[in-house]
Parts: C-alpha cells; structure tokens; sequence
C-alpha cells in the first residue's frame, strides 16, 4: 500500500498539480497585495474626493452599512474581493494564453521538421515496371536493329 502511494504521488499530474498550487498561492498573494496596496487606496481616494472624507477608512465606510447597532455590512471589503478576483482572473487569462500560443508555436516548429514521407502506392509500383520494361524492350531492339559487320 505504502508502494502504491508512492507511485501514485511520484506520477507527472499529481507533482504538477502541486507545484500549479503553490504557484497559484504565491501569485494569489501578489495580487492581493497589489490590491490592498494600490487599487483599494485608489478607489478610496477616489471615493474620499465624491464624500469629502478625510481618511481612507472614512472614505471607505461610506460604503458599508450598518442597519443595527453592532452589525455592519462590509461592502468595501466585498468590492475589494471582487477586484481582486477580476484582476487574478485576468492576469491569468493573459498567463495561460501566452502559454498556450507557445505550445501552438513549439508544435508547428515540430511539425514543420518532420518531411512529409510519401508512401508508395501500387499504381507508382505499377508505372515503375512498366517504365523498366519500356527501357529493356528499346534495349533489345537497339540489339537487333544494328547491322552487322561482314
């Protein structure tokens, strides 16, 4: 058993899924702070100039609600997710496309390296003998046609 999970953790799908994973966590990352960085401030600044706030955080409250005392519906932080989310979807998008077209690229290199092999037919056998005939009977007949020395 142990034989078998190891087999099955040695295979390629399993050990690219992994590394694709750990990628993804890392790019994940570098997205979610490039947002909480610099587009979340962004759209606060751009909602502090529309409510004259003063801070970002006043800026960005504005758009949370809060219908009872001690319940608030984070619609800022809802936003900011929703971002993110088309920003990662994006940047991978344009990720997978790049890689995509170099596949395409690397597999019409491949197939233009190749030569096109052209299998003989039965006709191409056929018009081969039937040529070497030709030539054997002009053969012949040069043979007999030449006229002898007396």
């Amino acid at each position: 058993m142990i034989k078998e999970f190891k087999e099955f953790l040695m295979r390629g799908n399993v050990l690219d899924l992994a590394v694709g994973v750990v990628i993804g966590t890392a790019f994940t990352a570098i997205v979610t702070n490039v947002v909480n960085g610099l587009i979340t401030p962004l759209v606060g600044l751009i909602v502090s100039l529309f409510t004259k706030g003063k801070d970002l955080n006043e800026a960005m409250s504005v758009l949370d609600w809060k219908p009872v005392k001690g319940v608030t519906f984070a619609f800022g932080d809802v936003v900011s997710a929703l971002i993110t989310f088309v920003i990662t979807g994006f940047v991978l998008f344009l990720i997978v496309k790049a890689a995509n077209k170099a596949k395409e690229k690397g597999t019409k290199e491949e197939e233009a390296v190749v030569p096109e092999v052209k299998m003989p037919t039965a006709e191409d056998y056929l018009a081969d003998i039937r040529d070497l005939l030709v030539e054997q009977k002009k053969a012949t007949q040069e043979t007999f046609d030449q006229p002898e020395d007396k």
